[in-house]
C-alpha cells in the first residue's frame, strides 16, 4: 500500500502538531470566543437589516397573493383593485411591471374580500368567537431536531394566514428572539418577570396567612417587589410581522433554572407549573391572539415544564434516525414521570383536603418528522410510523435548498425572496412547510371546534 492511499490519520507528526497546537487557553479564552461569535452574530443579523437599523417584511407580489395568501384568480384580483380604488394598489418597481404589497396592505386585502367576496371560500381562517387562544409548545429535549425552526415557520404560517400570533422564547440561547430581529436587554425582558410576579403573588398570599395566624411574613426582596408591577404588556414587543409579537429570550434567562427551584423552597405551596399561563390569562394574553407558540429550551427544566403545562398542543419535532427516535421515546418517558410526579404529590394533599384533584391534559400531542430525506430515511421513517401511530404527523417536513440559503440570511423560508431563486425553486422549497402548517392547522381548528361544539352543549343544557 502507498503512502498516498493511507488514510489521513497514520504519519502524523508529533512536531509538527505541536506547533500547529498554539498556547493553552484559559477561562478568560471563553470570553474572548463569546465576543467574537456575538460580534459575527451581529454583523450577520444587520445584513437583514434597512438603513435605520430595523428589520422589515418583504414585499408580496400579486403571484403570491394569489397563489399563497387570498384565494381568488389574477384576473379577478385585479379586477378587484380596479374597481375598488380605495383599497391597496400595491407598487411596481418598473414601468408596467408587476405589483407588490406590503404584508400590511396584504391583511387589508384579506379583511375585504372576507367581508366583501364569496362565502363559499375561506378568505379568514377559522376562529370561534369568545374562546381563548391556542397555545402550542414545540418541544424536545435533544438539540438539532429542528424545533426552533419548526416553531417559527409555524408562527410565520399562522400570521400569513391571518391569525394574531404571540411568540414565547424560553430558550435562552435566543435563536427565535434572533429570528425576528428582537434586541433583549437583560432578563426583565423575557418571561422572567412574569414568573417572578405569580411567585409573588403567591408569597403574599402566604403572608396574609401568615398574619392572620399573628405570624411574621416573609418580606419579598427587591426583585420580587418590581416583578409585581409588571405585566405581559411590558415585556411583549412587536416584530416586523405586523401580527406576530413577541416575548424574547437572552442569555439571563437561564437564571431562572436556578431561582424558580429556590422559591419552590421557600414556599411549597407554590404552584410553579401555572406560573405562565395563569399569568398570560390573566393579562388578558389568551383575548388579544389566536396562537401562542411557545419555543421551549432543549431540556427537561422548570422553564420547559411552564411551556409544556401552559400548552394546548404539544409539537415534537425528531429527525427519522435511530438515535432522534430513542431520544424522543426518553423524552416521553421523563414528561409522563415529571407530569405524574406532579400529579401524585399534588393528588395526596388535594385527596386529603377533601379539594378537587389536578390532571394535566392537552388537546392533541404529535411529533413530526424534520429534515427528511425520503432518499435515505423512507424505511427509518416508515418504522418510527408504525411504532407511533396517530401520535405522529403523516407529513414528513423535507430538507430543501431553501432552507439553507434562507439560513445563510437570517431569514425564515417565508421571509426569503423568490426572486433570489426561481418561481418553481422556491415553490418547491416551501410546499412542505406549507404541508406542514396545513397538518398542524387541521389539529389547531379541529380543537376549536372541540370546544365550541362543548361550550355551546353547556349552553343548551343551561
Amino acid at each position: 500500500m502507498s503512502s498516498d492511499s493511507l488514510p489521513p490519520y497514520f504519519n502524523l507528526s508529533p512536531d509538527r502538531a505541536q506547533e500547529a497546537l498554539g498556547a493553552s487557553e484559559t477561562t478568560a479564552g471563553f470570553a474572548a470566543i463569546a465576543e467574537a461569535c456575538r460580534a459575527g452574530r451581529t454583523d450577520l443579523a444587520e445584513r437583514g437589516l434597512q438603513e435605520d437599523g430595523t428589520r422589515r417584511l418583504r414585499p408580496f407580489s400579486t403571484w403570491e397573493i394569489t397563489k399563497y395568501l387570498i384565494p381568488v384568480a389574477p384576473a379577478h384580483f385585479r379586477r378587484v383593485l380596479r374597481q375598488n380604488p380605495d383599497l391597496p394598489q400595491g407598487a411596481s418597481e418598473t414601468e408596467g411591471g408587476a405589483k407588490w404589497f406590503s404584508f400590511d396592505e396584504v391583511l387589508q386585502l384579506r379583511a375585504f374580500f372576507g367581508s366583501q367576496g364569496s362565502k363559499a371560500k375561506n378568505y379568514l381562517p377559522y376562529r370561534p368567537e369568545g374562546l381563548p387562544a391556542k397555545i402550542v409548545a414545540v418541544a424536545n429535549f435533544k438539540g438539532g431536531v429542528g424545533k426552533t425552526s419548526t416553531a417559527a415557520h409555524l408562527a410565520m404560517s399562522a400570521a400569513l394566514d391571518g391569525y394574531r400570533v404571540l411568540v414565547v422564547d424560553l430558550d435562552s440561547q435566543g435563536s427565535m428572539s434572533s429570528i425576528f430581529g428582537a434586541q433583549v436587554e437583560d432578563e426583565w425582558d423575557t418571561v422572567f418577570p412574569l414568573l417572578a410576579r405569580h411567585y409573588a403573588r403567591h408569597l403574599q398570599s402566604d403572608n396574609q396567612r401568615r398574619l392572620d395566624r399573628g405570624e411574621a411574613p416573609v418580606p419579598l426582596d427587591e426583585t420580587l417587589e418590581d416583578a409585581v408591577k409588571m405585566t405581559a404588556k411590558d415585556v411583549i414587543r412587536p416584530t416586523h410581522w405586523s401580527n406576530i409579537d413577541l416575548i424574547g429570550a437572552q442569555l439571563n434567562l437561564y437564571w431562572s433554572e436556578f431561582q424558580i427551584p429556590v422559591w419552590r423552597m421557600q414556599s411549597r405551596g407554590w404552584k410553579l407549573w401555572d406560573a405562565l399561563s395563569e399569568t398570560l390569562e390573566e393579562d388578558g394574553v389568551l383575548d388579544q391572539y389566536d396562537v401562542i407558540f411557545v419555543d421551549t429550551p432543549p431540556a427537561l427544566g422548570y422553564l420547559t415544564i411552564n411551556g409544556l403545562a401552559a400548552a394546548d398542543i404539544l409539537m415534537v419535532p425528531l429527525g427519522a434516525s435511530f438515535l432522534e427516535f430513542d431520544s424522543t421515546g426518553r423524552f416521553f418517558d421523563m414528561l409522563h414521570s415529571t407530569f405524574a410526579s406532579i400529579e401524585e404529590g399534588e393528588n395526596i394533599a388535594a385527596r386529603a383536603l377533601g379539594r378537587p384533584e389536578i390532571s394535566f391534559e392537552w388537546d392533541a400531542v404529535r411529533a413530526i418528522i424534520t429534515r427528511y430525506d425520503g432518499a435515505q430515511q423512507a424505511e427509518m421513517a416508515g418504522l418510527i410510523q408504525a411504532y407511533m401511530g396517530k401520535r405522529l404527523s403523516p407529513h414528513r417536513q423535507d430538507f430543501t435548498a431553501l432552507i439553507g440559503q434562507a439560513g445563510e440570511s437570517v431569514n425564515g423560508i417565508y421571509e426569503a425572496d423568490y426572486r433570489d431563486f426561481n418561481r418553481d425553486t422556491y415553490a418547491r422549497g416551501r410546499a412542505t412547510f406549507d404541508q406542514t402548517y396545513a397538518a398542524f392547522k387541521e389539529l389547531l381548528i379541529g380543537t376549536w371546534r372541540r370546544d365550541e361544539l362543548a361550550a355551546k352543549q353547556t349552553e343548551g343544557a343551561a
